[in-house]
């Protein structure tokens, strides 16, 4: 495991001034039926993207609020990574997009019946957003109703 002092004095100095934000999440979502009858989407914030749509922009200050959505029968080798921070180190992932976004581990869980179904679509966001705000109060929206729309019931969040 990482500890605060095995980052560069860079990422150490701005996480010390750093305004970090509380957030209530009561009384937060509840798994109304078994996980083995659900229907999952996956969100990562690794900044992946396919090769046919356009790059997270790593230059907007604040970091890139928008998403891609990513089919749920793509080749997960296929996804391009276009994330900002450089304390992200990529090459594990690089090598297996699954450690980043897990979609064939989640068909296997289906074939296993662990997993009812996999969701049409899923997301994707660039993390290291240091400005949220428009996150979320207009992409993180956006998202929910896709999934609300999709009647998705879980969401597996891969924070990177």
């Amino acid at each position: 495991m990482a500890h605060f002092e095995d980052l560069k004095l860079s990422d150490r100095l701005f996480m010390q001034v750093y305004r970090y934000r509380s957030v209530d999440w009561s009384p937060g979502a509840r798994l109304r039926k078994p996980l083995n009858w659900a229907k999952v989407a996956l969100i990562s914030t690794a900044g992946l993207h396919l090769p046919t749509q356009s790059r997270f922009d790593t230059a907007v200050k604040g970091g890139d609020v928008s998403f891609r959505e990513l089919a749920s029968d793509l080749d997960v080798q296929q996804l391009k990574i276009a994330h900002r921070s450089s304390s992200f180190d990529q090459a594990g992932a690089l090598k297996d997009r699954n450690l980043v976004f897990p979609l064939d581990r989640f068909r296997e869980l289906v074939a296993r019946r662990e997993v009812g179904l996999l969701n049409r679509r899923h997301f994707s966001f660039m993390g290291s957003i240091t400005t949220p705000q428009r996150l979320i109060t207009q992409t993180a929206p956006q998202v929910a109703e896709k999934l609300h729309e999709d009647e998705v019931d879980a969401v597996f969040l891969v924070p990177v």
